[in-house]
């Protein structure tokens, strides 16, 4: 099954007080790190089919959908509401579906605005997020922001993609994949094939519909139906993409947008696929040497010993996949979905110490199969807590769906397999997951410099495995009016799982709309 980082932030591991959770068995602390790989693909121009962006609060039919009265009603995560949205843009008057919003108020009273938040994917639950975020950010802002998180459509609970069984998404999560034939390659667009025509069969009109862009539409629709001017929103990872196109699409609607662990719109799936396959590669590197530096690293020798010896146990879980005390063996690609995970956050590290004890000394697959299964939200009985797996394949097949040309996908999974010897195989041949897609691509804006906008901050974090560092530089440059705050660190995403100084900066600007000087760091 080809790979790309899950998207996602991590959940709060800081050192601040205020941003401290603790790292304890790996169901409770690894559950909602990070979400689903799949294929990301190059840009895929569609501004045909692209709705103008209104320039006040919208009139004629997108008016009802404006002007809507949310019904709040109280639950697990404060209140909760549902939007109504059109089904398709193109048609306002069609078909609507409901955005699932969850919020918890003001703790000071009357908020100053509404703070959206996303936490990435794409496919994770901003409802479920809700409850976390108070451990992620000050009392300051607790006290003055209604913090508000939504289902984006596709996602969990708002006309959520539907497809397969919990075995038939098992057999797709554990699949190992032979490339070098043009039948194995094959063999696995089939397999995505079939996947796609159980998701339309399964999700109906509303698969067609669950892009980026529409997605960055919607968000405009609850701003106003929040009742805020302007947006304020704080998006991690996958995030940054749907806060960046809102901005492209809705700039003069933009009040204060953070940003963090960046993912520009505009690169291509050779970028996205060799930067996050470089950055896992960086990160295990940093891993191995910080293991070895301690007492009981199962990894011997130097550096590249230890790659050897990670690169050996991809293989043999290929020959030979681990047994793991279940009638699930730990196959190849199970074997990198749980070493990927704990790569997330350098808190997780010495989880990812025991799991590689296991499976080197002791043959034990079951620690790396266990964290491969929060990676996948999958359950201890089978089943699957979310929808995050198929909403990243069914939204990324829309937003740009990849080159399905055989020798296009060799030439660049060579790229990408030497810029990442230990851990490139996994990012090549995405364009086989969208090949036989049953709905056709919308595809991403013409431009995305969001002229007029507000200041946006954007943060990105040095050595940041699933959105490198260098995408955070790109998005700050691509928007007019960004500023970068730079987190010099480990682990992916700064902004309540570092330092006071992210921390202290980032709430400065929610609550007052100060930038930061160019060039500052942490």
């Amino acid at each position: 099954m080809p790979l790309s980082a899950r998207l996602v932030a991590p959940t709060s591991v800081g050192r601040h007080p205020r941003h401290r959770a603790a790292v304890a068995v790996v169901a409770a602390a690894l559950a909602v790190v990070v979400l689903l790989a799949g294929c990301v693909s190059p840009k895929n121009q569609a501004s045909g089919q692209i709705v103008e962006s209104p320039t006040a609060e919208a009139t004629g039919e997108l008016a009802r959908y404006y002007g809507q009265q949310l019904e709040w009603t109280a639950c697990e995560q404060g209140e909760c509401a549902t939007a109504q949205v059109p089904l398709d843009y193109a048609d306002p008057a069609g078909p609507s579906i409901g955005i699932a919003l969850a919020r918890a108020r003001a703790t000071g009273g009357e908020p100053v605005a509404s703070l959206l938040l996303n936490r990435g994917g794409p496919g994770a639950s901003g409802v479920d997020f809700v409850s976390q975020v108070a451990g992620m950010v000050s009392a300051d802002i607790t006290r003055q922001f209604d913090l508000v998180g939504f289902d984006p459509r596709g996602v969990q609970r708002s006309s959520p993609v539907t497809c397969v069984d919990a075995a038939g998404l098992d057999e797709i999560i554990a699949y190992d994949a032979d490339y070098s034939t043009d039948a194995g390659i094959q063999d696995v667009i089939d397999m995505y094939g079939e996947l796609g025509a159980a998701c339309e069969q399964n999700t109906g009109a509303a698969l067609g519909h669950v892009d980026t862009v529409s997605a960055a539409r919607d968000l405009d629709i609850l701003r106003a139906a929040l009742g805020d001017a302007t947006l304020t929103y704080l998006g991690f990872s996958y995030g940054t993409l749907l806060g960046a196109t809102y901005a492209a699409l809705f700039p003069e609607k933009v009040g204060r947008l953070v940003l963090d662990g960046a993912k520009p719109p505009t690169l291509t799936y050779l970028e996205v696929s060799e930067g996050q396959a470089v950055g896992f590669e960086n990160a295990l590197r940093a891993y191995i040497t910080d293991c070895q530096a301690g007492p009981r690293c199962p990894l011997d020798g130097s550096l590249e010993d230890g790659l050897a010896q990670i690169s050996e146990l991809f293989e043999r879980a290929n020959a030979n996949p681990l047994p793991t005390g279940t009638d699930r063996a730990l196959t190849r690609s199970l074997a990198f979905s749980g070493i990927a995970l704990p790569l997330y956050a350098q808190s997780y590290w010495p989880l990812l110490t025991q799991a590689l004890t296991a499976a080197l000394d002791n043959n034990d697959g079951s620690m790396l199969l266990q964290l491969a299964d929060q990676y996948y939200d999958r359950q201890p009985d089978g089943t699957f807590s979310t929808n995050s797996t198929v909403a990243f394949n069914a939204i990324n097949c829309l937003d740009n769906p990849g080159s399905a040309d055989f020798a296009t996908m060799r030439a660049e999974a060579a790229q990408i397999e030497e810029a990442a010897p230990t851990v490139g195989y996994f990012f090549g041949f995405g364009g086989t997951v969208c090949a036989q897609w049953p709905v056709p691509a919308v595809g991403t804006l013409d431009s995305y410099t969001a002229e007029g906008a507000a200041p946006i901050l954007v943060v990105g974090t040095t050595g940041d495995p699933a959105t490198p560092y260098e995408w955070a530089v790109k998005l700050a440059d691509l928007l007019s009016s960004a500023t970068l705050l730079t987190y010099e660190g480990e682990g992916h995403t700064a902004y309540g799982s570092s330092n006071d100084c992210i921390a202290d900066t980032v709430d400065a600007y929610l609550l007052t709309g100060a930038v930061p000087a160019d060039g500052t760091r942490c």
